[in-house]
C-alpha cells in the first residue's frame, strides 16, 4: 500500500511562478503516475479541495476546514475508490475543547489546528487500519507538544477496532531531534521517515531547509520503501514541501 504525506501549500497566489495554478499540471501528472492508495494533504484551501475532488476521480477526498465557517485550510485524506473502504471518520481540533470548531490551545498561533482521522478497510488484504492526518502549529512549541499528546491520548482511547494498526502523517513543524517530537518516544510508533532528510525547501528562496514532514506507523506494518518526491520543472515544484511517499506492507506476526 502506497501512502503519501503532502503539504500542498496554501494558495493565496503569493508564490509567483510557483502559484498553485502553475503547479497543478505537475501535481496531477505525478499523482497519476504514482497512483498512491492514500494521500494525506495539508494546507488544502476550499478551492484546492474542490480541484482535488474534480481531478482525482479515482479517489474519495474527505476532510473539513479548520475555521468556524469551514472556509479555511483542511487536512484532507484521499483514498482510492477501488481499494479502500471508509468505515468511520472523525474530525477534531487540537485544543482543550476538541469538539468546538476553531478552538485552540492558549499558547499557539491564531491558526486553529485540526486532525482528520479515518478508520479504513483495505479491500485487497481485508485489513482494517486507522489513518490520522494533522498539521501542528507553526509558532508554539508547547502547542505542538500538547497537540501530539492529545492525538496519542485519543488513539489510546479508541474502542471501535481499538487494536487496528495506525498510520500517523503530517507536517509537524518540528525536526526529528526537537523536544516536541521526543513526545513520540513514549509511544510504540515507528518513524519511517527518520532518514528522509530535508522536506521543507520553500522553493529554494533562502529559508532554512528542515525536515518536518512525517509518516509514523504502529502495529502490523513493514515499510518496504520510502522516498520524497523532488520533482521540479523549470523552477516549478510540486509544493514548498517535498511530498514523502512510503510503501507499507501489512505483516501479521
Amino acid at each position: 500500500m502506497k501512502i503519501v504525506t503532502f503539504n500542498i501549500r496554501c494558495d493565496f497566489e503569493q508564490d509567483g511562478k510557483n502559484n498553485f495554478c502553475y503547479r497543478k499540471p505537475l501535481i496531477l501528472d505525478k499523482l497519476q503516475r504514482e497512483k498512491p492508495d492514500l494521500i494525506c494533504f495539508q494546507e488544502v484551501l476550499p478551492h484546492v479541495a474542490r480541484w482535488l475532488k474534480e481531478k482525482l476521480d479515482e479517489y474519495y477526498v474527505i476532510g473539513c476546514a479548520r475555521s468556524e465557517t469551514l472556509e479555511d485550510e483542511q487536512v484532507s485524506v484521499a483514498y482510492r475508490k477501488d481499494r479502500i473502504n471508509l468505515m468511520k471518520m472523525d474530525t477534531y481540533w487540537l485544543s482543550e475543547t476538541p469538539e468546538i470548531p476553531a478552538s485552540r490551545y492558549p499558547n499557539q498561533s491564531p491558526c486553529p489546528r485540526i486532525c482528520t482521522e479515518a478508520l479504513l478497510e483495505d479491500q485487497k488484504t481485508k485489513q482494517v487500519f486507522r489513518v490520522v492526518n494533522t498539521h501542528l502549529d507553526h509558532e508554539g512549541p508547547e502547542a505542538r507538544v500538547q497537540g501530539l499528546r492529545q492525538i496519542m491520548k485519543k488513539l489510546d482511547g479508541e474502542r471501535f477496532f481499538a487494536k487496528a494498526p495506525v498510520i500517523l502523517t503530517g507536517d509537524m513543524n518540528a525536526e526529528p531531534d526537537s523536544e516536541e517530537m521526543a513526545v513520540m518516544k513514549a509511544y510504540p510508533f515507528v518513524n519511517v521517515t527518520r532518514d528522509i532528510g530535508v522536506t521543507f525547501h520553500d522553493y529554494m528562496r533562502g529559508a532554512p531547509l528542515v525536515s518536518i514532514d512525517y509518516i509514523f506507523v504502529k502495529g502490523e506494518f513493514t515499510c518496504r520503501h520510502i522516498e520524497k518526491w523532488t520533482d521540479e520543472k523549470d523552477g516549478v515544484y510540486l509544493s514548498d514541501h517535498y511530498p514523502v511517499c512510503a510503501e507499507l506492507e501489512f505483516t501479521k506476526e
